[in-house]
């Protein structure tokens, strides 16, 4: 459970952070324990296991990690979120994506996320195609999925950096509050690839500091994760 709450300010802050775990071919030990130390209250995952006991092996994964899962993420191409004690979730679902194919299914998962007494924010996990021409086709898809939901944050793996046009079309609605750090290669990070974006008048913070074992950071995935923290708007505002 998260542990960075205390203050009033701090009590309407979600933190929120994404995640790409590679399928679980890496160290899931080690991610669990860098997840635990970031101690998010909304959490994005991209590449998750899908196929034989992929459903085990997730829920199994939120359980060490000691986070929430709604479960059932048929057909979200790998993408889940996981939630902290703190935050209600009224509402979760996986979405399918259509891909060429012979390629890697795609989907992107989409929560609410309530603190009591706050509006809610929907949260999406994404995880875009490596073919530019998917990837703007996917970004059109799920914005055009989130109109009309209030406060959005939209995190996840884009596989292309801020010169490109999917991440160029979600820019266009939601903006980067993400820190510019390179996430890809774990190893040695060069690529922007995992991005956080928010609604435009969503208030959000760099993530809090976080002492993270570089060790960790190497074995877990090929990526790294990326946190900011949320200030969800109280229900008088």
């Amino acid at each position: 459970m998260s542990t960075h709450v205390g203050t009033d300010a701090s009590r309407s802050t979600i933190r929120v952070a994404t995640y790409n775990l590679r399928d679980f071919l890496d160290d899931p030990a080690a991610a669990a324990r860098v997840i635990r130390a970031i101690a998010p209250d909304v959490l994005c995952l991209q590449e998750v296991p899908r196929r034989l006991l992929g459903t085990w092996r997730v829920a199994n994964f939120a359980q060490v990690c000691r986070m929430y899962w709604s479960g059932h993420h048929q057909g979200s191409g790998g993408t889940t979120i996981f939630t902290s004690l703190r935050v209600q979730t009224p509402q979760s679902t996986h979405r399918r994506l259509a891909v060429r194919f012979l390629v890697r299914r795609r989907g992107y998962a989409v929560t609410s996320v309530v603190l009591p007494g706050h509006h809610p924010i929907t949260v999406a996990s994404v995880h875009l195609s490596l073919a530019a021409d998917e990837r703007e086709r996917h970004a059109t898809r799920i914005l055009d999925a989130l109109a009309g939901s209030g406060d959005v944050v939209v995190a996840g793996d884009l596989n292309e950096g801020e010169e490109g046009r999917a991440h160029r079309s979600i820019a266009g609605r939601y903006r980067v509050v993400s820190p510019g750090a390179a996430t890809f290669p774990a190893s040695r990070p060069e690529r922007v690839i995992d991005i956080v974006f928010a609604s435009p008048d969503l208030v959000v913070r760099p993530g809090g500091p976080v002492d993270l074992d570089e060790a960790d950071l190497r074995a877990a995935s090929d990526h790294r994760p990326v946190w900011v923290e949320v200030v969800a708007r109280p229900m008088e505002s």
